[in-house]
């Protein structure tokens, strides 16, 4: 009778058991559906958290690429009318010099004129500042993107930042003739004419003065005014009788 007692004990005692251990087995079911859910949930929320943010950074990249154009637009701009101004400075600067000079009224006194237009120009032989070697390395890679990469864009900015940097030096005539050459290459004939009349009206002595004249010739034969051009060869020649460009613009004397 004690056997069968014990026995039934430990049957219900397993029984329980049994019952506990299965039980948890639905709990748990339910328990991993529930977080999954809640995690699918959460894995769609950020998603969409992901897509809004990324969605307001292509909003500011495109607000600063607009920005960026803008001040590429009116730092242009201001470059060409400190460019305008200067040419016009150089303008003024050369009336007043004719008219101071031409004040005798005698009767020999056009044809004096007409001899020293043939002569080399009277000027004061300037002092150029020579070149630091930081000067000559950002002149160099000026140079590079010219020739070699031909990224002209590029290159204009460059030489107008170059031209502030180092303000006239021997390089910045440089400077100044190489912005001429490559706005004549693009072509921005209007502002070619600007740069090339600053070396040839202010820099009258420097090596790159009778480019200057001979180009501005070049510029007004592509711009259709064939006088003009004309009156410029004729310049670089009486001027600047022993220099290369007077070879040229001789030839295109020849050839009219």
């Amino acid at each position: 009778m004690r056997k069968l007692l014990v026995a039934a004990v430990a049957l219900a005692v397993s029984a329980g058991a049994l019952a506990q251990s299965s039980t948890p087995a639905y709990q748990n079911n339910e328990s991993e559906a529930r977080r999954q859910s809640a995690g699918n949930q959460g894995n769609a929320e950020l998603f969409f958290m992901i897509e809004r943010l990324q969605g307001e950074v292509r909003s500011l990249r495109g607000e600063l690429e607009e920005q960026r154009h803008q001040l590429e637009r009116l730092t242009r701009q201001s470059r060409e009318r400190y460019i305008d101004l200067d040419q016009r400075l150089m303008e003024l600067s050369e009336q007043q010099s004719q008219s101071s000079s031409g004040g005798g009224g005698s009767s020999g006194g056009s044809a004096t004129a007409a001899s020293s237009e043939r002569q080399q120009p009277q000027t004061v032989s300037q002092e150029y500042r020579q070149p630091s070697a930081e000067e000559r390395e950002a002149y160099e890679r000026i140079q590079t993107l010219i020739q070699q990469d031909k990224a002209y864009d590029q290159a204009i900015g460059e030489l107008y930042d170059f031209i502030g940097e180092y303000p006239e030096g021997d390089l910045t005539v440089n400077a100044y003739y190489w912005l001429g050459e490559v706005y004549l290459v693009k072509p921005q004939l209007e502002q070619a004419k600007q740069a090339f009349t600053i070396v040839a009206t202010r820099y009258q002595d420097h090596r790159k003065a009778p480019d200057a004249l001979y180009k501005l010739g070049v510029v007004h034969d592509r711009m259709g005014e064939k006088d003009q051009a004309e009156r410029y060869m004729k310049r670089v020649v009486d001027q600047y009788g022993a220099s290369q460009a007077a070879n040229l613009a001789k030839k295109y004397l020849g050839a009219g």
